[in-house]
């Protein structure tokens, strides 16, 4: 029973750091307002399990990186709370590396649904 206890707290944890980036943090809002979006497109075309598998790891890639991004935005300040380059270049660095994974879940999400677009366009035109 101990070991429930303990993962009830660390739950607890893990879904408060949750709440607080979607409270606090707009990017990680709007990325989960497009990730919504994607499982709306996954539902309305239909895609493939293996498909939808790939989407829900871009989406999720995304909102891991913007809460990694947060927490280095946090220790950095925490750590050099005055403007140093270094505070400047790390926080630089952690936007660019949620700005790859976006482009990635953007372009997976381009190969993936542009075909079943291209289809209803093609029926609709029809």
């Amino acid at each position: 029973m101990n070991r429930i206890k303990q993962f009830a707290h660390s739950l607890k944890h893990a879904i408060r750091g949750l709440a607080y980036v979607f409270k606090y943090e707009k990017n990680f809002q709007n990325e989960i307002g497009v990730g919504f979006l994607v499982v709306l497109g996954m539902i309305f075309f239909d895609v493939t399990k293996a498909e939808m598998v790939v989407l829900f790891f871009v989406v999720f890639g995304v909102l891991i990186m913007e809460i990694l991004n947060t927490i280095m935005e946090r220790v950095v300040d925490i750590l050099k709370p005055r403007i140093h380059p270094y505070a400047k270049l790390i926080k630089d660095l952690m936007a660019a590396s949620v700005l790859l994974s976006a482009i990635l879940a953007v372009v997976t999400g381009l190969i993936i649904f542009a075909p079943y677009v291209a289809e209803e366009f093609h029926q609709f035109m029809l």
